[in-house]
């Protein structure tokens, strides 16, 4: 499995370009998988496989809204999901790959499973 992600910035209308991502893995404490920066697009797909598991994506969102001088509440967004294993069937439908995207404003996020 892979997963990527994309951010929005609805306060400004446009991607969220320049935002550290760290995907983590739930072991018996979080390990950090990898990092990257989303793209002009507000866009990161991570290389890395990602077996069945709890997993978590960290947004930096302090540090872009820091950046850009707009006050905001949250200093960064921590999004929380398991992937099942395919024998759970769970996830059945799936292509191998898991999408999160982040709608980001200076005072709210939202987030779902994507396609």
């Amino acid at each position: 499995m892979t997963i990527s992600t994309h951010v929005l910035d609805a306060n400004m209308g446009t991607p969220a370009a320049g935002i550290s991502v760290t995907l983590s893995r739930l072991a018996e404490s979080w390990l950090d998988v990898e990092s990257g920066v989303t793209d002009a697009d507000g866009r990161h797909r991570f290389v890395a496989d990602t077996p069945a598991g709890t997993y978590c994506l960290t947004f930096a969102t302090g540090a872009y809204f820091a950046a850009r001088a707009v006050p905001a509440f949250y200093p960064e967004v921590a999004v929380t999901f398991t992937i099942a294993a395919p024998e759970d069937g769970a996830d059945a439908g799936s292509t191998g790959h898991f999408h999160v995207p982040l709608l980001l404003s200076p005072f709210a996020y939202s987030t779902y499973r994507g396609s």
